[in-house]
């Protein structure tokens, strides 16, 4: 027993001491909705919903209106204090990390669901909104719908190939779709009957991309997204929310849904293994990978607390909050 002891305390020394040491390269942004523990959107109280940062990643501070329907967040490559938040209302941007915000989109162009920023031309942002594309191309200051090409606008997922200004790909509710001219024309790479629900480009190979979708599994392209294949081992009957590359071991990726629970590859995506176990539902909304923090996973199952794994999903303990929707989660570079 006393031998056992001194084990389990050696152990927590070392992950404090993991943790401690730990390079924080990047905050952590959590759009959140807390309304299922008694808290209404325009109503103050002790709990708000909306956008959360953690610099520790043990504790958040919340930032912004109280929002329930707060759904992504991107920052300026070449400024990272800039922020563009996606939300019910439209677009919010904050010039300084979250000390002020103002809404940057008009009354008739609402309930965007993603945001991303040009790398190569970081003045030129994109939103994803129910009709189609929105575009800036002046930081946020002005917008305009481009959707030329585009069949059925609804669009959830856009992303700029971080190779190319200009070149964007948008998850739409009939396939999937890249201009190449910044969004005045758009083709169809991909079609599909299902919303794609969350895009992302490798960063270890830009040339890979992958698409989570609400019914159509999950789409890989390795050739910049002009063409796309399903995964094997990846049931196309469950709604995928997201998936994640991991930034520092090129064969390790994860995707949950509704359902779905986590899932993992340490083999490039060829075999998947199931890690929910430890959280308390199958029915995750969003998963996230630490840049910073060697095998620490985020998971967020529905109207439960925000968990994170310090095993790549092996084991789970409850981080944040009790009964939360958790919509992203970013990571956002310091400098």
């Amino acid at each position: 027993m006393i031998i056992a002891r001194r084990l389990f305390f050696f152990a927590l020394t070392l992950l404090s001491a993991r943790v401690g040491a730990a390079e924080w390269r990047h905050d952590l942004y959590v759009c959140v909705n807390l309304s299922g523990q008694g808290s209404v959107m325009g109503r103050s109280g002790p709990l708000l919903s909306g956008l959360y940062r953690s610099t520790d990643r043990e504790n958040f501070e919340h930032l912004g209106p109280h929002h329930i329907r707060t759904f992504s967040l991107a920052h300026d490559p070449s400024d990272p204090a800039r922020l563009y938040v996606a939300l019910l209302d439209g677009v919010l941007r904050t010039p300084d990390r979250g000390k002020t915000f103002r809404i940057v989109t008009s009354w008739d162009m609402t309930e965007a669901k993603s945001i991303s920023v040009d790398r190569n031309r970081p003045e030129h942002v994109y939103a994803a909104i129910p009709d189609g594309i929105a575009v800036s191309h002046d930081r946020g200051q002005t917008w305009q719908r481009m959707n030329a090409g585009i069949r059925r606008a609804y669009t959830e997922a856009i992303l700029v190939d971080r190779t190319a200004a200009g070149r964007v790909l948008a998850g739409t509710e009939k396939g999937l779709y890249l201009t190449e001219d910044g969004a005045r024309t758009w083709r169809r790479v991909h079609g599909t009957e299902k919303v794609t629900h969350s895009l992302r480009q490798s960063p270890h190979d830009p040339k890979v991309f992958f698409a989570a979708t609400g019914g159509d599994g999950a789409l890989w392209s390795s050739d910049r997204g002009l063409t796309w294949t399903r995964l094997a081992g990846i049931s196309t009957e469950r709604t995928l929310h997201n998936g994640e590359f991991d930034p520092r071991d090129a064969r390790r990726l994860v995707y949950c849904g509704w359902g779905a629970g986590v899932q993992v590859s340490e083999d490039g995506g060829k075999t998947w293994v199931d890690r929910t176990a430890g959280l308390p539902k199958r029915e995750v909304w969003k998963v996230a990978i630490d840049p910073d923090l060697p095998d620490r996973l985020y998971a967020a199952p529905y109207m439960e607390p925000l968990f994170a794994s310090d095993d790549f999903g092996r084991t789970w303990r409850k981080l944040q909050w009790e009964k939360a929707n958790v919509f992203d989660l970013v990571f956002v570079p310091r400098k």
